[in-house]
């Protein structure tokens, strides 16, 4: 097909990919997670699900990037290449300030050594060579080990790697025997439906969330339908018809003809006469009199059909 012109391809659709479901964590599923993680691993679970990161965007967090005074992260170059600002838990605050102490301690004997070097976005490093050892730019969760730079030979430290988090988070999952697939994603997941669950606004939500249209934002919604667009469960609806009759759910659902009928004689007569409301067949012997016929209640339901009077017989000659 090299060099060769295809005609009729303005007119081919292009396929779409089918809407998917977000898998969603309970809060009570999210903080059996948590328990299951310790140090680094943990606050950085924790930020993803109290500030709706990315797992990237979580790992790519550098110290600039955090405002303890304002409360909020800012995300650069998420997804699409955006910045966002996202707002910071107060009840990571001192976790995360305690953390950096440590990264800080870990710098500056690392300077002492001749290293402290990091990566720079684009080229800031030929504009600003010293920032490379800048405390502001300095990776917030970085990694255990030091890497060699091709071709400068230059000793740095490279941010945790993201398969650290995962390969954690997936044990954590299994601990707290949480029965769905979960990954770190499913944490920004968990965190737009819960504050949409709080009554919080969906554009809100989607500035938090760094999406450009709305309607990629308006998927987390299926969970304010309480399943099944908001329709409930006719098993639901004649669970509470069975309690206003005072039947159980099984005798509910019986249609009426099935339904045993109570097998009590009316008044007046004996037990023999009538039977589970259904009249049983006349004792043979003299007939009852006219007046007992008249007065005898009818209760619809007889074995023997009423049959009009007879003219009396002509007298013999």
């Amino acid at each position: 097909m090299l060099g060769r012109e295809v005609l009729g391809l303005e007119e081919v659709v292009r396929a779409k990919r089918p809407p998917r479901m977000p898998l969603v964590l309970t809060p009570a599923e999210v903080a059996a997670i948590l328990g299951q993680l310790e140090g680094t691993l943990r606050l950085m679970a924790s930020l993803m699900y109290g500030a709706g990161l990315r797992l990237l965007e979580c790992c790519h967090l550098r110290v600039k990037d955090i405002d303890f005074a304002r409360r909020e992260i800012t995300v650069r170059d998420g997804k699409g290449r955006k910045d966002r600002v996202t707002p910071l838990p107060e009840r990571l605050s001192e976790a995360l300030r305690a953390h950096l102490e440590r990264v800080g301690r870990q710098h500056r004997a690392e300077l002492g050594a001749g290293l402290g070097g990091v990566e720079l976005p684009d080229a800031l490093a030929r504009k600003y060579p010293s920032a490379t050892r800048d405390w502001a730019w300095q990776w917030v969760f970085p990694g255990s080990r030091l890497y060699t730079v091709p071709g400068t030979g230059e000793r740095r430290r490279h941010h945790l790697h993201e398969s650290v988090v995962q390969r954690a988070f997936k044990v954590a999952v299994r601990l707290a025997r949480v029965a769905k697939p979960a990954s770190c994603h499913s944490m920004r997941h968990s965190f737009a439906t819960h504050l949409l669950e709080a009554g919080y606004d969906i554009r809100t939500i989607q500035e938090l969330l760094g999406h450009s249209d709305v309607a990629t934002t308006m998927i987390y919604t299926h969970v304010l339908n309480r399943g099944g667009r908001g329709v409930r469960s006719p098993l639901d609806l004649l669970a509470e018809m069975a309690g206003r009759r005072g039947l159980a759910v099984d005798e509910a659902a019986r249609p009426e003809s099935d339904r045993a009928r109570p097998c009590r004689p009316p008044v007046g007569l004996g037990p023999n006469e009538v039977r589970c409301g259904f009249a049983s067949p006349q004792p043979r012997g003299p007939k009852a009199s006219s007046q007992g016929d008249a007065t005898r209640p009818s209760y619809g339901h007889s074995d023997e059909q009423t049959s009009p009077a007879r003219p009396p017989p002509r007298p013999s000659r």
